[in-house]
């Protein structure tokens, strides 16, 4: 039940619905009520915070305050050991058998799975665990990030699936069962490694940070793509939002004012 409302109302406070909700309030006090300059003001509040959510100089200058030291790839951060294990975090999916492989993986969640291939392409030994559950489809979203996997020749052998998390939390538990003690590979996207890698180590695990699906721009861009609004650099803006919220709730859940012990070049 607590997993159903926090599914919620994180959906309701995204920033497109606080928008609409919030033009819509303001048209009704337009409409309907003599408060006609309250009406006009969170209209105007509205259209300005769409406009400027999707611009991408302040759309990527949020998202970067969250993937912060994780805009590098898996090589620039840490040192090159052995790796036995490659965890590879759920994220959006769908089930259409009709459909290739790697088009059911939507959102963040093909490019975590394509960096954990990539990463077990340079560790042949290891063995890559994919996460996530079901929810409405027919397969688990662990099961469709393996059928990618095999797709692209990975071996069966080479690949485990944990068909239950909902949630990083609950991934954080079930990959313990599995790698126990030992370092292992956590891919999940830059802007979720800082909350995945507090779940992991709050659980005595030992991640050593992968991360993937960096978005935040920092490379030169065409003009007309900085200062234009648009629905991709706005859904950057939300990812930044996302996970503030997110923050909010972990706080909520563990306890955040013990310092981390981070081992085997495991950065904050």
């Amino acid at each position: 039940m607590l997993y159903i409302l926090k599914k919620y109302l994180g959906a309701l406070l995204m920033p497109l619905p606080l928008i609409i909700l919030i033009s819509f309030i303001g048209l009704l006090l337009l409409w309907f009520t003599h408060w006609q300059k309250s009406g006009k003001s969170l209209v105007s509040v509205s259209w300005l915070a769409l406009l400027l959510l999707g611009i991408q100089p302040i759309a990527d200058k949020l998202l970067l305050s969250t993937e912060g030291n994780f805009s590098k790839r898996y090589e620039l951060l840490h040192p090159k050991q052995t790796i036995q294990y490659i965890v590879v975090l759920g994220g959006g999916f769908t089930y259409n058998p009709d459909w290739p492989p790697s088009a059911n993986l939507i959102n963040n969640s093909l490019a975590r799975v394509t960096e954990g291939i990539r990463l077990y392409l340079q560790h042949p030994g290891a063995k890559l665990i994919f996460t996530g559950g079901r929810g409405k489809n027919m397969i688990s979203n662990a099961e469709v990030a393996a059928k990618v996997a095999l797709s692209l020749g990975v071996p069966e052998t080479a690949i485990i699936t944990l068909t239950n998390p909902r949630d990083t939390e609950e991934e954080a538990l079930e990959v313990k069962k599995i790698v126990g003690g030992q370092p292992f590979l956590l891919v999940t996207s830059a802007n979720h490694m800082t909350r995945a890698e507090r779940f992991f180590v709050a659980k005595n695990l030992h991640p050593i940070t992968a991360p993937a699906n960096q978005l935040a721009i920092t490379s030169p861009l065409q003009p007309w793509e900085r200062f234009f609004p648009s629905a991709y650099y706005f859904s950057h803006s939300e990812r930044a939002w996302y996970e503030f919220l997110g923050s909010i709730w972990q706080a909520i859940k563990i306890n955040n004012t013990q310092p981390l012990i981070h081992s085997f070049n495991v950065e904050e």
